[in-house]
């Protein structure tokens, strides 16, 4: 049976790491602060930074919150940012996406200053990755990579096969299984023989953002998959984008949705915010 890749005994070493990192930090008087802004009352929105704030009070970060109305004009935003931005007691910046129709998602991105921005979204962030430098990565893909080293999953060497190509999580995981040696393939919904290619995956990553759309007809026995997606079922229950009851018995190791990934994106979010002090 696949070994079980547990994203919340994971999720909680790293955090319970980075308590005690901080807690060292502020024994030498550096706090850490990171500014969270919502604009409108999005319900999914509202429970990510909900569960932002919860893991910024246990590990010990400072948070600032702004919850600004649906009404709240670019300039507005872009004004707040450039204010927290001068601030040196502000350590990172995160506004939470999905933004209102009226503002421009990649301003707002563009706007936050790279040495600020946690989320890893700047186009320097991505720049940095792409080219090997030092940066803030996506808080997704860096949680996978945990999630398999923690594992002992080896990556070097390894046929890694990523399924889908989003700027927030099929292309810096790309180029982050690159960085551990992997031997890259991006695949995505202009792919032919999309089982063909996911076949040869040793390591798969899925976010295609479909429900339960990976059957063991993509996957090759023994291999590792990782599962990015989360959707609600038919019965309102939590799945992923891959078919975990059908692929779970020929798999080695396998992420469960709820429990697999999630935990590890807000993990890696309080990871960067220490590492930008």
């Amino acid at each position: 049976m696949a070994q079980v890749i547990d994203g919340k005994a994971i999720s909680a070493q790293i955090k319970e790491e980075l308590k005690e990192r901080v807690a060292a930090m502020k024994a030498e008087g550096t706090e850490i602060t990171l500014a969270v802004i919502q604009v409108g009352e999005d319900p999914a929105s509202s429970v990510y930074v909900g569960n932002k704030k919860k893991a910024c009070a246990y590990v010990g970060i400072r948070s600032l919150a702004y919850e600004l109305p649906e009404e709240t004009t670019e300039k507005e935003l872009l004004d707040l940012i450039a204010e927290l931005n001068g601030r040196k007691d502000v350590n990172g910046i995160l506004v939470q996406l999905p933004l209102p129709g009226q503002i421009d998602e990649d301003k707002v991105i563009g706007a936050i200053c790279p040495d600020k921005d946690v989320d890893g979204f700047h186009p320097q962030s991505v720049g940095r990755l792409c080219i090997g430098q030092p940066g803030f990565v996506s808080c997704t893909p860096a949680g996978i990579i945990q999630l398999l080293k923690r594992s002992g999953i080896e990556i070097a060497g390894k046929e890694c096969v990523v399924a889908g190509r989003s700027n927030i999580v099929g292309k810096p995981m790309a180029l982050l299984l690159l960085r551990e040696n992997g031997t890259v393939t991006v695949a995505h919904s202009k792919t032919k023989d999309l089982k063909e290619v996911t076949k040869r995956a040793d390591i798969l990553v899925v976010a295609v953002g479909k429900p339960k759309m990976i059957t063991r007809e993509y996957v090759k026995e023994g291999a590792v998959v990782i599962d990015v997606g989360i959707h609600r079922n038919e019965n309102n229950k939590l799945c992923g984008d891959v078919d975990y009851e059908d692929v779970a018995p020929v798999c080695s190791a396998i992420t469960p949705v709820p429990g697999g990934v999630g935990p590890m994106t807000i993990a890696m979010l309080m990871n960067n915010c220490v590492e930008s002090t």
